[in-house]
């Protein structure tokens, strides 16, 4: 497949002398396109999205400095690179020039290899940077997620100190936010469930909760704890996924001081902390098989050893798993022990998607906007019909997490107006895509794209805004978005709350960075 060649936009007033720099990039290999002053550059730019531009800075009307000023106004313009161009003999300001946004200075006449020089190596520089900068991105997010689990590790070893204090004063009302009352919906599947829910409420089998990403198997497993005998005892999630192997025994079990290096105390795993409660094992098809064994003999003789310790200690600990892959076929592939599965699957719970209960959708569609319009301090607003029509023909792949996105997305998005079809963000993650996307070189068009495939939502798009340039404030996040400012403020504050940016600064002066 041949690459877009990259595409160099030179702004000059006298564009006839050009013919033979032109010529000679053309011949290079360049798609080269000449306009003659700052307004068309403008317009043109806008529309084409060039790798690099060359700028004269002497040019009637409005001049290159004022050009490469509100070029750089607009996100897409941020890190294209562009190079002035300055006769010899012209007295330029070159500190303004790079005060505006300019990268360098070619001098008339031109020296081709010295301008070829310097267009390769601007251009290298930026498409590195677009490159880094995505990687960044990714391994911010993932970053961010891991963090979100030590934390929530750590809260749970820290409150055992005090879980029986705070257990006994566990309110009703905590109760039933995570009991029956949470469930939103009228479809005969959700009726199904409840009854399954009420059921094991009065239990203490083990249950495995079967469904794709999103569907609320965490819930399920929530109203069975918070609704039952276990209430007032701990509940602890666990993403079996997010659990390095070499570390899931310390996890599960705990450990003594001086069992391996850097253990400098006692430790005491998930099982300990759940002690008479309920452990959720999130993700259980994702579990090492060495940990399944030990999972599996803690399971039928209630005992578990930490490790550095020869006494075994007796726990009561009740298991809800949970997967969205097929166990069955795993344990044929011998991916996953078949003994476990039977000890786990005493009941099984299925969780339907979004797409198999349409009754569902609008009334978890209104409960969401409910709940996103008190928390942003906004009026309730209201959807309109198409909208109604768009969400209850949607696939939702991402089911009930996927809705609930969908709909604070668009909350922000509409200011308060009511939501239109064109406020929902849609995702088709069927669209084929590209396999090999860097056999080739690729343009500042297609590389810009390709960051605004990657980096989807405005949380994304702002951490990868911050990790080229080291911070943000709101004024930049309103352009970043082409937000208002009460939308830019919203994600700005809310990023700030959860730990992945740090605020320096106070109300206009205030500005973001990474941790």
């Amino acid at each position: 497949m041949n690459s877009k060649p990259t595409s160099v936009l030179i702004v000059d007033d006298t564009p006839e002398n050009l013919e033979v720099l032109i010529d000679q990039l053309e011949k290079t290999g360049f798609n080269v396109s000449v306009v003659s002053n700052g307004e068309d550059a403008l317009e043109f730019a806008k529309k084409n999205l060039p790798d690099i531009i060359l700028l004269d800075v002497m040019m009637a009307g409005m001049d290159g400095f004022e050009t490469c000023r509100r070029l750089k106004q607009l996100p897409a313009f941020l890190d294209i690179p562009i190079i002035f161009i300055t006769a010899l003999r012209e007295q330029i300001d070159k500190i303004t020039g790079f005060e505006v946004g300019g990268v360098d200075y070619i001098t008339k006449p031109f020296q081709y290899e010295e301008v070829l020089v310097r267009l390769n190596t601007h251009l290298t520089h930026y498409h590195q940077k677009l490159e880094l900068a995505q990687k960044n991105a990714a391994l911010i997010l993932a970053n961010r997620t891991l963090k979100q689990e030590i934390n929530r590790r750590e809260q749970a070893e820290d409150a055992l100190q005090t879980i029986d204090a705070q257990l006994s004063a566990l309110s009703q009302q905590e109760a039933e936010h995570w009991g029956i009352a949470a469930f939103i919906g009228q479809s005969q599947t959700i009726k199904t469930i409840l009854k399954d829910i009420r059921c094991l409420q009065a239990e203490k089998t083990s249950v495995l909760i079967l469904g794709e990403s999103g569907s609320g198997k965490e819930l399920v497993a929530r109203a069975i704890h918070f609704g039952g005998v276990r209430a007032k005892r701990p509940f602890i999630p666990v993403n079996c996924s997010a659990i390095p192997a070499e570390l899931a025994d310390s996890i599960f079990f705990g450990h003594m001081r001086g069992s391996f290096t850097g253990a400098l105390n006692n430790h005491k795993g998930h099982f300990e902390v759940a002690q008479g409660g309920t452990l959720f094992l999130d993700e259980i098809g994702d579990m090492p098989l060495s940990l399944q064994v030990k999972l599996l003999r803690s399971l039928e003789d209630g005992q578990i050893t930490p490790l550095g310790s020869n006494e075994s200690k007796a726990v009561d600990v009740r298991i809800i798993a949970a997967t969205n892959t097929d166990l069955q076929a795993k344990v044929a592939a011998d991916e996953f022990r078949q003994d476990l599965y039977f000890r786990l699957a005493t009941y099984i719970v299925t969780v339907p998607p979004l797409r198999e209960r349409k009754k569902d959708i609008v009334l978890l569609a209104e409960h969401f906007l409910s709940r996103f319009a008190l928390e942003m301090g906004q009026k309730k607003t209201v959807l309109t019909p198409a909208a109604l029509a768009a969400l209850e023909n949607y696939h939702f792949s991402g089911n009930v997490r996927e809705l609930k996105n969908m709909i604070e997305h668009a909350l922000l998005r509409s200011g308060g107006k009511p939501i239109e079809r064109d406020d929902l963000y849609f995702v088709d993650f069927k669209s084929p895509r590209p396999t090999s996307p860097q056999t080739q070189p690729v343009s500042a068009f297609e590389a810009f794209q390709s960051v605004d495939t990657v980096v989807k939502s405005d949380e994304a798009k702002i951490i990868l805004y911050v990790r080229i340039h080291g911070s943000i404030n709101n004024t930049q996040c309103r352009h970043l978005l082409a937000s208002d400012f009460q939308r830019a403020s919203y994600l700005l504050k809310k990023m700030n709350r959860e730990g992945v940016l740090v605020r320096e600064g106070e109300r206009r002066w205030a500005k973001y960075r990474l941790p």
